[in-house]
């Protein structure tokens, strides 16, 4: 169907959903339907009359243990097996994945971002947009932009300045438009006053500078006024409005849209519907229903962090053992995600890591102890977890928050863990030294009450299908740890500059600028609990033989791992770039490339990655433009961001690169 072949009624009626789940259809072009699932389809369906109901489907951990895993094999098989989920259900559109960057840890929504780093960010969500669209199935990169907070989200505005939005908030659509997604969907809050929805200058970049070919969509009910918004480059209003759409045509009769800026949305819509229709063509349903539960697996394998192994783990066969805290048996799966849009219904809600444990050898008793919150502990028995943890060689306590705590719609209050919930860690760890702690939460934690108190601390993220069997093979060592962190975790929460910020009613203010994150920590030299990037294994490794060799378009960086221990591993290397004398502000030091390898015991492999002349660039507020400053940088390899193993010098001069 060409746009010539619709009368301007039915084009201010496509610039409107149908319904809450699907865009309007005209002549021979069906609609596209469309579903929520970052990680696990969310589609409905009537079970009765005026009663809905969501279909079961394979559960993925979340996005946030996805980015802990650094790898894009993994984000591209995530985004393969949504995929192959949405087309099994027909939806030609999953409203994912959201890349907004983590510029404050209790926003209610983390669990559903990748990072604190936009450049890891934008690769992963890349790849996962590509997993997706591989499949047949059309990808939304969302929300664009400056979603860091749920506070007030419908009205409040992101103050930021232009350099701190290209350089750290614009930059992981950038990558991920790479991937070519089908379409962006928009943020409900303001941008420096502008609603999310009529953010033109913001969609004129996304088109014209990041080749963003798709359709902008709205989240939804995030449109104020559609003619503005359609004025403004916003193509599709989600879900139907009958008010906003009546306004529309109102508008267009009285002037206040012309009948071009119409076409401009229209086009894009039905350009939309086509590339669809043709997407359909592709399904092949690459991985079945057992293979997606496998996928899940693995990436919860590689996504789980060890923060803390005072020689407790691996268990062994046989260790007497006591377990006790809610998430290990939990009654409803559900509390072991993240709420809101993304919480999905489990295909198979099982979750019982101390019946996983036993059928591996390792005997243990299991008491809940506690609450998942201070309302309900005085149904528990803490002494009894108490006494068994006095009882047994180790003992563990799984603890965390879910989506009562951390939740679209809603910020967390706090850092900690609930009360009652650090008292079971205390008192059950002054029985027992060799206490683990495994943390099902969705954000950085507050630690400092307990950290010093523990022998072992786990970081399992939210969970998807099959998590249960994983991390009991990865506390008896049948897995090895390769999980490392995608956003730093501070001592507490005032140690943060975003915790200080401005913020009223209306406003938000993103004082601290480009020191987001590690970004901060390292150029200030503030200590931190765990910082970015870090990860233990149960294998060490070793890094050597740095050479770096200059390029046409940059430089070539190569180096050596090898694993020094007698278990195979995997190791995330990652190379970040330290502007020496920086003609404008710059942050000590930022993550440009990283490469996680598969290192098998006494085994050394060559890394070998490029970065870019780009990498050296920041963003000139008085050019309005990218540039990359003469002068000299120096290269970082390492385990994590304070973790460096190698450095080396480079100066570059009128773009060319010459290694010192």
């Amino acid at each position: 169907m060409k746009l010539s072949d619709l009368t301007i009624e039915e084009k201010l009626r496509l610039l409107c959903g149908v319904g809450a789940w699907h865009t309007a259809a005209f002549g021979d072009l069906p609609a596209v339907s469309m579903s929520d699932g970052p990680v696990g389809l969310r589609t409905m369906y009537e079970a009765g009359e005026g009663v809905w109901e969501t279909y079961k489907a394979v559960v993925y951990p979340s996005v946030q243990v996805l980015a802990n895993t650094w790898s894009e094999d993994c984000a591209r098989l995530m985004g393969e097996c949504l995929g192959c989920d949405a087309a099994d259900r027909q939806v030609d559109l999953l409203l994912a994945p959201g890349v907004n960057v983590k510029r404050h840890p209790l926003n209610g929504r983390n669990f559903e971002y990748f990072s604190e780093d936009p450049f890891l960010a934008g690769t992963l969500a890349k790849a996962y947009v590509e997993g997706v669209q591989s499949q047949g199935v059309g990808a939304c990169v969302k929300h664009f932009c400056c979603n860091n907070m749920e506070f007030d989200r419908l009205h409040q505005t992101s103050d930021v300045d232009e350099r701190t939005l290209r350089e750290i908030y614009y930059k992981p659509f950038e990558i991920a438009c790479e991937a070519h997604p089908v379409t962006v969907m928009c943020s409900y809050n303001r941008i420096n006053g502008t609603y999310g929805s009529e953010y033109k200058k913001g969609f004129d970049v996304l088109r014209r500078e990041f080749g963003f070919d798709g359709a902008v969509i709205s989240d939804w009910d995030a449109v104020r006024d559609r003619t503005a918004a359609a004025k403004a480059g916003l193509d599709v209003e989600m879900p139907f409005n009958e008010r906003n759409y009546q306004r529309l045509v109102e508008d267009f009769k009285a002037g206040a849209i012309t009948e071009e800026e119409v076409d401009a949305c229209a086009a894009r819509v039905l350009e939309l519907e086509e590339r669809m229709v043709k997407m359909r063509a592709m399904r092949c349903g690459k991985h079945d229903e057992a293979a997606r539960i496998e996928a899940a697996k693995r990436i919860q394998a590689e996504g789980t962090v060890l923060l803390k192994n005072e020689g407790v783990l691996p268990l062994a066969a046989g260790t007497k053992t006591a377990v006790c805290g809610y998430y290990a048996r939990p009654d409803n799966v559900k509390t072991l995600a993240g709420g809101g849009s993304s919480l999905a219904e489990w295909l198979d809600p099982a979750f019982d890591l101390p019946s996983q444990l036993a059928a591996r050898g390792v005997e243990n008793v299991y008491e809940q102890g506690c609450a998942i919150d201070t309302v309900w502990s005085v149904r528990m028995d803490m002494r009894r977890a108490r006494e068994n943890a006095a009882e047994r060689a180790v003992n563990i306590v799984c603890v965390g928050t879910g989506s009562a705590i951390e939740s679209e719609e809603k910020d967390r209050t706090t850092m900690r863990l609930p009360l009652v919930q650090e008292r079971l860690i205390l008192e059950t760890a002054e029985e027992n030294e060799n206490t683990v702690v495994v943390l099902f939460a969705g954000a950085a934690v507050d630690m400092s009450a307990w950290i010093d108190k523990v022998a072992a601390v786990v970081y399992a993220g939210f969970v998807g299908m099959g998590s249960d069997a994983v991390l009991a093979d990865l506390l008896t060592g049948a897995r090895n740890f390769s999980g490392k962190l995608s956003e730093t975790f501070p001592f507490s929460l005032g140690d943060l500059p975003a915790a200080e910020t401005f913020v009223s009613a209306g406003v938000t203010r993103y004082q601290e600028g480009l020191d987001v994150g590690y970004r901060y920590f390292t150029t200030y030299k503030e200590p931190v609990l765990f910082p970015f990037g870090f990860g233990s294994s149960y294998s060490e490794f070793a890094y050597a033989d740095l050479a770096l060799q200059a390029t046409e378009t940059g430089v070539r960086v190569r180096f050596s791992i090898e694993n020094v221990s007698r278990r195979d591993g995997m190791e995330t290397a990652q190379v970040y770039v330290h502007p020496c004398a920086p003609l404008v502000y710059r942050p000590d030091r930022e993550l440009k490339h990283f490469a996680k390898r598969g290192v098998a015991a006494g085994e050394k492999i060559i890394v070998d990655l490029t970065l870019p002349l780009g990498s050296f660039a920041h963003w000139s507020a008085s050019q309005d433009r990218w540039e990359v400053s003469d002068g000299v940088y120096e290269i970082l390899v390492g385990a994590s961001c304070e973790d460096i193993r190698l450095r080396a010098k480079i100066r570059v001069q009128k773009g060319r690169v010459s290694v010192l």
